[in-house]
């Protein structure tokens, strides 16, 4: 345990000396913290509201009109001028800094939609009068979320696959790569495209298209892994001690193979990022309506005399995917064993 926390520790190191891949760790996480807040950044309800001695929570909770002294059963619009007197004549509201959610649309517009920005827009609207600032941070949230959460499946499905076929080789090995070459060469795009035109795309659908291709991208490393050290000393060894061939594989082998998974899983992250605002993009993605990267990219093609939301669209992606490959820079640099176990001379 000992050398496991020393190893861990110098990895640390490695991965703190490479200045870059750190300061873009924490401003991804910086950025991510602030979109999983969304809701008390951009939304069309107050974050807090006092009235009459109680305390609400429009942005947790629905309120009919009538909580605040209105006439209506239904939900307070908090934008209208005489709920918010109603409010003010015996309370007050916080509202969050940008005051649209990211369906919501502004019909108070100086100028056709889409709006350039302005004090109230910041990155102004799109061409249906919605604020650009609340799309591109929920859309954030939702790009982000889904990468993480098809990276970490297509991790797992991947690296079982790559494990089953180096340490077993032979017709395993040889039948399992035939397959995965002739799946690799099939027209990605087009089929994810084909398939998302047959059903209406909800996230858990475009979810499991995309983890049908994305899997592949660790098995080649895996199972070199797997074929390197199958025949060690210490696998043959647990073999000869009657231990099944799971157990060797998880929790002898796999360690090993780990450190080739972790520093890919950034890049890969990237890579299901991009995906999905390409499926987005091209009109197969996230449900029409959905606070989207691909979406505000399409709008920007469209609607070249509002340069806002292409320049808005560009950097954002620019900026989130250098974070990511300036951050999977430092994991390769904190696991390559040339930097971890390099002795110091003047020892």
């Amino acid at each position: 345990m000992m050398e496991l926390g020393e190893l861990n520790r110098r990895r640390l190191a490695n991965f703190r000396a490479n200045r870059r891949g750190w300061w873009s760790l924490w401003i991804f996480l910086a950025l991510f913290a602030l979109s999983l807040c969304a809701e008390l950044v951009a939304n069309d309800r107050p974050v807090l509201v006092r009235y009459d001695g109680g305390i609400y929570l429009p942005f947790a909770k629905a309120y009919p009109e009538t909580a605040f002294g209105g006439e209506f059963e239904t939900e307070a619009d908090y934008r209208d001028p005489q709920v918010e007197a109603l409010i003010a004549a015996k309370g007050w509201i916080l509202w969050p800094p940008v005051r649209f959610s990211y369906r919501t649309v502004n019909l108070d517009l100086p100028v056709p939609a889409p709006a350039p920005p302005s004090a109230e827009n910041w990155l102004g609207t799109d061409d249906q009068g919605r604020d650009v600032v609340a799309r591109l941070l929920y859309g954030f949230r939702i790009s982000v979320l889904f990468g993480l959460t098809l990276t970490l499946l297509s991790s797992v499905v991947g690296v079982a696959a790559g494990a089953v076929q180096g340490y077993y080789g032979g017709w395993v090995d040889l039948l399992m790569q035939r397959l995965i070459e002739i799946w690799d060469g099939l027209p990605q795009l087009y089929l994810l495209i084909i398939l998302a035109a047959f059903v209406e795309p909800t996230f858990l659908w475009l979810l499991g298209l995309l983890l049908l291709f994305q899997w592949m991208g660790l098995v080649g490393v895996v199972r070199a892994e797997f074929l390197r050290a199958r025949n060690f000393d210490y696998v043959r060894a647990a073999r000869a001690l009657g231990a099944s061939d799971a157990l060797i594989m998880f929790r002898h082998v796999l360690p090993n193979a780990m450190v080739a998974t972790l520093t890919f899983m950034p890049f890969i992250l990237s890579g299901s990022v991009v995906a999905l605002t390409s499926l987005d993009f091209l009109g197969f993605g996230l449900p029409v309506g959905s606070p989207s990267l691909g979406e505000l990219l399409a709008q920007g093609k469209n609607n070249l005399t509002a340069p806002w939301l292409g320049l808005t669209a560009f950097f954002t992606l620019a900026i989130m995917l250098s974070l990511l490959v300036f951050v999977g820079e430092a994991v390769r640099d904190a696991f390559d064993p040339r930097k971890t176990f390099r002795v110091d001379i003047d020892k």
